[in-house]
């Protein structure tokens, strides 16, 4: 008579080696956290953060209310900012849409050369703040609209050429070789088989790339880019501290006007 036996396995969620390599990892975590906090906080002076609270209460006091009669000389600053926002757009878009065709795998006419060149372009867009813009354009062509709006310029290629290349790498190509199929020459396929396909990602991703600029364009004027920045650093620079409360808040209004054209621009278009 033969003897059955029945081997049974606990299960487990994890190994004990495995628990171990997890309570190592959050452990060094929790060590590079203090180490970090260490670091940053090396030469802080915790009397003026205790302070804080009373200082950013007395602010807002000085803050309140508003000098509402400041604000018809908010007008022409804030029409310049929206300008910046709006030519600095348009100037990103005019060259980040070469850019986006060139580093796009599929309408790229140079895999390893051009290509290369062209994603090196969109991350360095990217990786460099429209306000650092700003800094260098200021030194080089001096303070003023102009510097602004290279500024949003230079910052939008990089947002738009990497969201339009990734849609045109997402066309259909059924559609495009049709378009071949009919003997079209390599600009004519560009022309009837990517661009239908790609315009409404298009106005959508320039739509949202002229709101965001909105919203950096207001702090331009910090480093004399022009705009309503300008006459923000003026106050703080004089402690009017009701004039500022005037123009944040005219700030604030423009963002969430903004938004709303947008989203609506966007809605409608897509």
């Amino acid at each position: 008579m033969s003897e059955i036996t029945h081997h049974s396995e606990v299960w487990a969620h994890r190994t004990p080696r495995k628990r171990l390599v997890m309570w190592l990892g959050w452990l060094a975590l929790v060590a590079l956290f203090v180490w970090c906090w260490q670091v940053m906080t090396e030469n802080t002076i915790w009397a003026f953060v205790a302070d804080a609270p009373r200082q950013a209460a007395d602010i807002g006091g000085r803050m309140v209310p508003p000098r509402l009669s400041y604000l018809p000389e908010l007008m022409v600053p804030l029409w310049d900012t929206i300008n910046i926002a709006t030519l600095g757009t348009l100037g990103g878009v005019i060259m980040a849409v070469p850019v986006a065709f060139i580093a796009a795998r599929n309408t790229t006419p140079s895999q390893h050369i051009l290509r290369p060149i062209a994603l090196f372009i969109i991350v360095a867009s990217r990786s460099i703040n429209s306000l650092i813009w700003a800094l260098l354009l200021v030194a080089i062509i001096g303070p003023g609209i102009l510097a602004g709006i290279v500024a949003i310029a230079l910052r939008s290629i990089g947002f738009v050429g990497k969201l339009l290349y990734e849609a045109i790498e997402e066309t259909d190509a059924r559609q495009i070789e049709a378009v071949q199929a009919t003997g079209a020459s390599p600009a004519q396929v560009v022309s009837y088989g990517i661009v239908p396909q790609i315009m409404p990602a298009f106005w959508g991703i320039s739509v949202f790339r002229w709101d965001i600029n909105i919203r950096e364009s207001t702090i331009l004027g910090l480093v004399g880019a022009g705009g309503i920045g300008l006459k923000l650093q003026a106050s703080l620079n004089v402690l009017a501290w009701p004039q500022v409360t005037v123009i944040l808040l005219l700030i604030l209004a423009t963002v969430v006007l903004s938004e709303w054209v947008s989203a609506r621009v966007r809605h409608a278009i897509i």
